[in-house]
């Protein structure tokens, strides 16, 4: 690897999310910690680069993919800091999305329960059809039409009515795409866009599973949050032709 002068070399930092109270109920308010330590010697960063207006993006999706909110935890004496209402029990993954002054940034996962039975998720089936936000309707079309692992699929974004569309915390759009076991968890931005009412985002599915891919979109001041399922297999064998014809 080359290195460039100036550019720190790319490290995973740690992320410790803890409870208050350690076993939330469902509907409760419960205090989530996020504390951030340097992957050298264990040492709390306290200190932290702006992201997209804010220090530290939250993101917290349900097991069975039904509850997803985005949050922004304060920073208080050297941890972040939010309170949260869990609707159902069972488990739920937070994705922390930061930037470590003169490290680079992060996107790390980690997980939390609350205390009741979590009934069995339903399986996640393809789901394209164009949905209603707030004041946003917001249709899906994506190229290639199957997705194969480990390949660009391009996701083209049209919303409707196209005025009055605004950035949404320094960008024109976010993506979170969460794997049906909520083992990948991807946070995007698009890669096309002016404000209109079309948008562009890549993305490069890791695994073959179906994915749940959450898109916000700002409109007149309202924060439009939609969903779509997307399936992405691993590509086809290529077939054996076989022996040429003897001449």
């Amino acid at each position: 690897m080359e290195l460039v002068p100036g550019v720190p070399e790319p490290v995973e930092f740690v992320l410790d999310v803890t409870t208050d109270p350690k076993a939330p109920r469902p509907d409760e308010p419960v205090q989530l910690t996020f504390a951030v330590s340097d992957p050298w010697k264990n040492h709390p960063v306290t200190a932290f680069s702006i992201v997209h207006e804010k220090l530290f993006h939250a993101f917290i999706v349900s097991r069975d993919l039904q509850f997803f909110e985005h949050v922004h935890p304060l920073l208080q004496g050297g941890v972040f800091r939010i309170t949260a209402r869990l609707p159902r029990p069972g488990m739920y993954r937070v994705l922390g999305d930061f930037y470590p002054e003169a490290a680079t940034p992060q996107l790390l996962a980690q997980t939390i329960f609350v205390a009741g039975h979590e009934p069995p998720a339903s399986p996640l089936k393809r789901d394209l059809a164009p949905k209603n936000g707030g004041n946003l309707s917001v249709a899906l079309t994506i190229s290639p039409a199957d997705p194969i692992v480990g390949s660009t699929t391009q996701l083209r974004f049209h919303l409707s009515p196209a005025d009055g569309i605004e950035r949404y915390l320094g960008a024109w759009g976010h993506m979170l795409t969460a794997s049906d076991d909520l083992v990948d968890m991807i946070h995007t931005h698009p890669i096309i866009a002016d404000g209109s009412s079309e948008m562009q985002f890549k993305l490069v599915f890791p695994r073959p599973r179906t994915y749940r891919i959450w898109v916000q979109f700002q409109r007149q001041g309202v924060i439009n949050t939609v969903h779509f399922d997307v399936p992405a297999t691993t590509a086809a064998p290529t077939k054996d032709p076989g022996p040429a014809p003897s001449s």
